[in-house]
């Protein structure tokens, strides 16, 4: 379902670096002149001593940021992942998505891909594993991992914390009427990207997380969602919702109405050709 997807910050991150310059002698009226030692060396640029995880953040994205973070080349962290012995359910095979809990973790000295996957694993496992969550998922049929799986659903379609409650009761309502979700989000995962539309033709591809084609949940959450998200999943609101649009910047329309929702959709046509209009430069 078409949303507004809420911005991802980015980490900026440095290495060390050291510059030196030295000039070795020079030669004065006619007397050689020993010239001293100059030297423009830059502070040592320390690493950074934390690294923020946003909502909703992909694994692919944490390991590109733990590289970064510690000035490991790009792959290091994807290739410790199995050595990292990660507790994870066993639904999950292995596979972290959804338990890289999006928080602020130290780097010291000692910090390795292996020590952050852990403590973010870690967690996700005592803020997942708790009572309130399990009777949550319960009620709605469901286990800890498949809650987290719509949790992530949750995160990357919600346009906000206000939205996620009636988000995660539309994915429950269809789950309950045996309808396909029909989110965006899921066929932007399977696609490695991210974008506000989707065509009839990304609609069609083949893959398990294509909630288009596909009954019943995706197979691994789509992100790691945070507490928001976890919240509004084991305690949604009751409603009939089974359709929602961001018709606009904090106007998202959460309709019962297939045919409300078909207008809703057509103002949102309407206003992504105004925009993209009015960002056209002049000829």
């Amino acid at each position: 379902m078409q949303t507004t997807t809420p911005p991802r910050r980015t980490i900026r991150l440095t290495r060390r670096g050291r510059i030196a310059l030295i000039a070795t002698g020079a030669v004065m009226a006619g007397t050689a002149v020993a010239v001293p030692l100059l030297s423009t060396d830059t502070p040592e640029v320390k690493r950074p001593t934390s690294l923020v995880i946003p909502e909703g953040w992909r694994a692919s994205q944490i390991y590109a940021a733990l590289d970064k973070a510690l000035a490991l080349p790009a792959g290091t962290t994807l290739k410790a992942l199995p050595k990292a012995g990660l507790k994870l359910p066993s639904d999950a095979g292995g596979n972290p998505e959804g338990y890289l809990f999006p928080a602020t973790y130290p780097l010291d000295d000692k910090a390795t891909p292996q020590s952050l996957l852990r403590l973010m694993a870690d967690t996700a496992n005592r803020k997942f594993n708790g009572a309130p969550t399990a009777a949550g998922a319960q009620r709605n049929a469901m286990n800890v991992y498949q809650a987290v799986t719509v949790a992530s659903i949750v995160q990357a379609e919600a346009a906000g914390p206000t939205d996620m409650g009636r988000v995660a009761r539309v994915v429950f309502n269809r789950l309950e009427r045996g309808m396909p979700l029909q989110m965006d989000s899921t066929v932007n995962y399977a696609l490695n990207r991210s974008t506000l539309r989707t065509t009839a033709a990304d609609t069609r591809i083949d893959s398990p997380y294509n909630s288009y084609q596909r009954m019943g949940l995706p197979p691994t959450p789509i992100d790691n969602p945070g507490e928001e998200a976890m919240k509004a999943v084991v305690d949604p609101p009751a409603g009939n919702w089974l359709y929602f649009v961001t018709v606009k910047p904090g106007d998202t329309r959460f309709t019962g109405s297939y045919e409300e929702h078909q207008r809703n959709v057509a103002e949102f046509n309407r206003n992504q050709r105004s925009a993209n209009a009015s960002a056209s430069p002049a000829k």
